[in-house]
């Protein structure tokens, strides 16, 4: 909403202050007393000055006072993970599960989270990224490259309470779900569906 403040205080000012009439006059006696009008007009004054005050008030209030801070998302005790290699989600696969886990986190309010292995690009390296997800709190972890998902199929088999999902590569267990990326589809649904179990699980 938009308030010309301009006009209000021209209007006001106007209001306030009217043309100006004689100060004083005299009585059929000789004496001088202030005439009766400009009484009220004084009165009248007091009153417009004093509404003026208020309505400039009240606008700086209006004007000044600060937005209600955003609320922020209130999630799940859930958390999804995606490993990745040294590049992150900024090549595919990784950038399609990437944005997948965080659209489904907002339907399901699981938190996502996402961990690059730095230094060698081994299984053997990666799998100390692995364990360090799971003794984070990730119940879901997604591996997308070689050496992660090679990592992850043998942190799972030490890890049973969580689920693993490998991308394109990897071998199927009680807790690990291979998915390929060469439909986007079927890998966008099935990271829907495991987050949405996870959810359902800590509702």
């Amino acid at each position: 909403m938009t308030i010309d403040l301009c006009k209000i205080l021209i209007f006001m000012r106007s209001s306030a202050y009217p043309p100006p009439v004689p100060q004083k006059s005299r009585s059929s006696r000789g004496t001088w007393h202030r005439p009766r009008a400009l009484l009220t007009q004084g009165r009248g004054r007091f009153v417009a000055g004093g509404l003026l005050v208020a309505v400039v008030a009240g606008i700086a209030t209006w004007t000044l006072w600060p937005d209600p801070a955003p609320r922020q998302r209130e999630y799940l005790d859930a958390t999804a993970c995606l490993l990745t290699d040294q590049d992150g989600v900024t090549k595919e696969p990784a950038t399609s599960v990437w944005t997948s886990m965080q659209q489904s986190s907002v339907t399901t309010q699981v938190r996502v989270q996402n961990l690059s292995v730095s230094g060698p690009q081994t299984p053997e390296n990666a799998e100390g990224f692995a364990n360090s997800l799971t003794g984070s709190g990730c119940q879901v972890i997604i591996a997308v490259g070689d050496a992660q998902v090679t990592a992850a199929t043998k942190v799972a088999g030490t890890n049973p309470e969580a689920r693993f999902i490998t991308v394109d590569s990897g071998t199927a267990a009680a807790n690990v779900q291979v998915v390929s990326a060469g439909s986007l589809g079927d890998l966008r649904n099935s990271i829907e569906a495991k987050l949405a179990e996870l959810a359902e699980a800590a509702s």
